[in-house]
């Protein structure tokens, strides 16, 4: 995981290689494989590359293929399958040592004024400056040091703001560049952080727990209104169900001014491998 926010940056910002071809560089870590948040930020930062800066980015939907090598870097190779009077598409296909590890499809719209409705917030946050560090919670949940887990979130402020575990206040560790597009690659980075665990809550686990093998399927997120992701985002999430070693997800996020600025639903594996599921 980057171990600063300006090494996530970095970690975005993919070198090319040819047209319509980029590379995405590894951070130092101890993982066994690719975080899926860092293929969502570098495919989605591949995908922006190729499209009229006016036009930003509304939705994504993405499927991993393969675990990641965290030791060989990520060639993302961007088709542009579509660009509309309002509307362009890509389709980005990642890959390592020439076999796809994570497909994506996203758009991309030019701003345009309409109806105008949300879901309200939450009320029942606790704000993000009495909130505990997630860190510090998960170590005691875990018996993981939060040394541990503030490394591998280095690049992130996350806190828990509210008991059952459903709710967290995220936002980027400092002051990012005025970018829509890297403010959303960032987003995408961190909406893959927290979400697959809200589908073991209700079973009294938490993410990190070694009897579960837990690893994205697919991803699904949605832009609706301009953010930052560099300010407080409240991120309120639910898992409708699980099933099948697989637990499904969704998540809202919110601004401290009560916006919906965007939506996530992800699907991940739940592997039991050390839990007696008949007690």
């Amino acid at each position: 995981m980057p171990e600063s926010l300006e090494d996530l940056v970095e970690l975005l910002d993919l070198e090319m290689i040819d047209v319509d071809l980029f590379r995405g560089r590894q951070p130092q870590t101890s993982m066994q494989r690719v975080f899926g948040g860092q293929v969502l930020g570098q495919a989605l930062a591949a995908a922006s590359r190729t499209v009229d800066p006016e036009r930003v980015v509304h939705s994504l939907h993405g499927y991993f293929l393969r675990a990641g090598d965290t030791s060989v870097p990520i060639v993302y190779r961007p088709e542009p399958t579509r660009d509309g009077g309002s509307f362009s598409s890509r389709r980005v296909v990642a890959s390592q040592n020439g076999k796809p590890i994570f497909y994506m499809s996203a758009s991309f719209q030019r701003p345009e004024a309409g109806l105008d409705h949300q879901d309200p917030m939450p009320d029942d946050a606790v704000p993000p400056e009495e909130a505990p560090r997630l860190a510090t919670v998960l170590e005691a949940r875990s018996g993981r040091p939060a040394a541990d887990w503030d490394k591998e979130w280095a690049a992130l402020d996350v806190r828990l703001a509210g008991v059952t575990g459903r709710q967290f206040w995220i936002r980027a560790a400092g002051k990012l560049p005025d970018d829509p597009a890297l403010h959303a690659c960032v987003l995408a980075y961190a909406s893959d952080l927290t979400l697959l665990g809200a589908s073991l809550l209700p079973h009294g686990i938490v993410i990190g727990d070694r009897r579960i093998q837990p690893a994205s399927l697919d991803h699904a997120l949605w832009f609706h209104r301009p953010f930052r992701a560099d300010e407080w985002l409240l991120y309120d999430q639910s898992s409708p169900s699980a099933s099948g070693a697989r637990g499904f997800a969704t998540g809202r996020l919110y601004n401290e001014a009560g916006s919906l600025v965007a939506s996530v639903a992800q699907e991940g594996l739940i592997r039991p491998v050390g839990l007696d599921l008949e007690s």
